[in-house]
């Protein structure tokens, strides 16, 4: 009985740690067709996303992060809470974006093209990135 106890007490302790990974896909690795890593460091993240027309990315998860769009088109945005929003980029647009979980979807008839820098460490504190 006192076997089964920890054993239940284990899975239901690691459980948040499998639930937060499930929904914090890194966006270069479940979307590695369209998406790249082009730097990295303590501090930033730079990644290089193309989206043809029609294509779908797999959900993932960003810190706080810019966009910088080099070539504008119509998306439509799926969050994690289930909302559907469509909207429209338009080349030389720079938008910040807080922490977010979504998948998106080129729904245009161009490529979209946008460099998105995602930040790291506690943004705006003043606190350094965490080791």
């Amino acid at each position: 009985m006192r076997n089964r106890t920890l054993t239940i007490f284990a899975i239901t302790a690691a459980l948040p740690i499998f639930v937060t990974r499930a929904f914090a896909q890194d966006p270069a690795v479940v979307n590695s067709k369209t998406i790249q890593v082009k730097f990295e460091n303590e501090r930033v993240r730079v990644l290089e996303a193309i989206l043809p027309p029609g294509v779908k990315e797999q959900v993932h998860s960003h810190p706080a992060y810019v966009i910088y769009v080099l070539e504008g088109g119509r998306y439509r945005n799926y969050a994690s809470d289930g909302k559907v929003t469509e909207g429209e980029l338009k080349t030389g647009d720079v938008l910040y974006r807080d922490p977010l979980t979504h998948a998106a979807e080129n729904i245009g008839d161009k490529p979209l093209h946008m460099i998105l820098v995602e930040l790291k460490g506690e943004v705006g504190t003043g606190t350094p990135p965490r080791p």
